[in-house]
């Protein structure tokens, strides 16, 4: 079993998109996958069209209430199940303040979990706090998506640090697998840029014991894309809203990267691949499901 956290504590960067649809493109080659929304945001569950509410249980229970994980997933696709959030999680960093162990409670919690999975996917939370650090004892791998702007690098540094404490001091395992590239526009001189600077980084700061030795720079580039804005609105993956999009593409390309697979996109950083796909996915207005819309505005609002 992989297990592997997205993580980034900079929001808008395609964290949550990249966790749904590289665990959706994962599940429809046949990998058994779970996704973890650990994100009281609770974006990707909504994202996967199930509507956070107190009905049932969420990823609270499992961290709060020592609730099994069998008892919260559910079934979204052939191969791939998900463990919803819900607003609530957003407490459970104050109450598991005085619990002893409490980085390990969701590390327990899978390594209790009879499910054969072949990935367990994270979406974690823009923050650094108690969930993202369960997240990180419990994953084997990091996946960092970035945009491509210089100050989405900026707190680059501060976040391999981070992970580099939790895997010296509680998951010696911990490795960062890699940086993901989203919404990316071949078509202007600062995608390069951003592209070497990453690979300099790397490149200066590798030595054996730490957490980023074998970390790259993914050759799949997550392009911008209307499609994939549109389909969180859905309750849809890319592949079920649009599997003929160039999102679609991108992360089955990314998915056969994490497969130790050739990438299926042959990337040209010039205009030609920048002004490439269908017209579909160019100068044509964002929709939104309305009922969806309402749910989303729902699952934010306070408890009564």
């Amino acid at each position: 079993m992989r297990r592997i956290a997205i993580l980034n504590q900079k929001g808008g960067v395609g964290k949550t998109t990249t966790t749904v649809n590289l665990a959706a493109a994962l599940a429809a080659a046949g990998r058994r996958t779970l996704v973890l929304d650990l994100d009281p945001q609770a974006h990707a569950t909504l994202h996967l069209g199930v509507t956070p509410s107190r009905s049932g249980p969420s990823m609270y229970e499992v961290l709060t209430q020592n609730t099994p994980i069998a008892e919260v997933r559910r079934e979204i696709t052939a191969d791939l199940h998900l463990c919803g959030s819900h607003i609530d999680l957003a407490a459970a960093e104050v109450e598991l303040i005085g619990t002893v162990g409490r980085e390990v409670i969701l590390r327990d919690q899978l390594d209790a979990d009879p499910e054969p999975y072949d990935f367990v996917i994270m979406d974690c939370p823009p923050s650094l706090g108690i969930l993202t650090i369960n997240a990180l004892c419990a994953a084997r791998e990091v996946f960092i998506p970035l945009q491509a702007h210089f100050l989405a690098l900026h707190g680059l540094s501060k976040l391999l640090e981070t992970i580099h404490l939790v895997a010296k001091r509680v998951n010696r395992d911990l490795k960062v697998g890699g940086v993901v590239l989203c919404l990316y526009d071949s078509g202007t001189k600062l995608g390069g840029e951003v592209v070497e600077d990453l690979e300099s980084y790397f490149d200066g700061r590798r030595h054996a014991s730490a957490p980023w030795a074998d970390a790259k720079l993914f050759h799949t580039r997550i392009r911008r894309n209307i499609r994939l804005a549109e389909c969180p609105s859905f309750g849809q993956s890319i592949f079920q809203y649009a599997a003929n999009s160039r999102g679609a593409e991108d992360y089955a390309s990314l998915a056969a990267e994490v497969l130790g697979q050739a990438p299926a996109t042959i990337w040209r950083d010039d205009k030609t691949t920048a002004a490439a796909g269908s017209a579909a996915d160019h100068g044509e207005t964002l929709q939104v499901d309305p009922q969806t819309a309402d749910h989303a505005a729902a699952s934010i609002e306070p408890a009564a």
